[in-house]
């Protein structure tokens, strides 16, 4: 049989049309480890709600005081600011098994790099012109070296910033020690630089700290120590 050529022709568009609504169709395909298992692929919605999270701005009361607005503030001292700083570089973890106080042989000591990283911080100290009244510091050799080469004053040793990393039983009795020491002097005006180490910062002040790392505190409204702002190594 012979067809005419109009024929062929819509022949051939009901072909086309065809082809052009089986693309509409979508495609399967089986996967064993598909079967089950949810999306992990973000949708637009969840990407901009991720977006906004990341640049949405701190609360203002939880904002942190500026390195230059703290020193400023240390300048003024129109309160009694704590500064607890953590002994400078002193490599290792805790200490020998034969450690004695007051033996500095037996202990874990400044490094060169500990000893230049604790004149540098009381470099700045002068050079932002803030006036200490007391430097404070635990009994511990490492901690002594750091309070005596940032050269602020006389240094006196304050059990209450010993070390309890080997012993954290002593850690209530020494934190309350420290505790009750700030709240007493908060009403004398001035800076109080307390040497100390890792474990006794965090349990004061809930915040860990580098060597040679200071967290500025003072006592708030209900009569608790606050932290006020943190200062990077030097």
């Amino acid at each position: 049989m012979i067809l005419s050529r109009e024929t062929l022709t819509s022949i051939a568009g009901i072909f086309l049309l065809g082809l052009a609504s089986c693309r509409n169709i979508p495609q399967l395909s089986y996967s064993p480890n598909a079967i089950s298992q949810p999306t992990t692929e973000s949708t637009p919605s969840e990407n901009i709600a991720e977006s906004n999270l990341e640049t949405k701005p701190e609360d203002p009361e939880t904002v942190a005081v500026s390195e230059d607005d703290i020193w400023s503030q240390l300048r003024q001292a129109d309160t009694h600011y704590y500064v607890l700083m953590r002994h400078a570089i002193a490599p290792g973890t805790g200490d020998p098994p034969n450690f004695q106080l007051g033996d500095c042989s037996t202990q874990r000591n400044l490094s060169e790099a500990g000893i230049t990283q604790a004149r540098r911080t009381g470099d700045a100290f002068r050079a932002q012109m803030v006036a200490v009244q007391e430097v404070l510091s635990s009994e511990w050799c490492r901690c002594l070296d750091t309070a005596t080469a940032m050269d602020l004053g006389p240094v006196e040793p304050f059990p209450a910033l010993n070390s309890f990393f080997e012993n954290r039983a002593k850690e209530p009795e020494q934190t309350q020690m420290l505790r009750e020491f700030m709240i007493t002097h908060q009403d004398k005006r001035g800076v109080t630089v307390l040497v100390t180490h890792f474990v006794n910062i965090i349990a004061i002040a809930d915040s860990g700290a580098s060597s040679g790392e200071i967290v500025v505190m003072q006592v708030n409204g209900q009569n608790e120590p606050e932290v006020v702002a943190q200062i990077e190594p030097f």
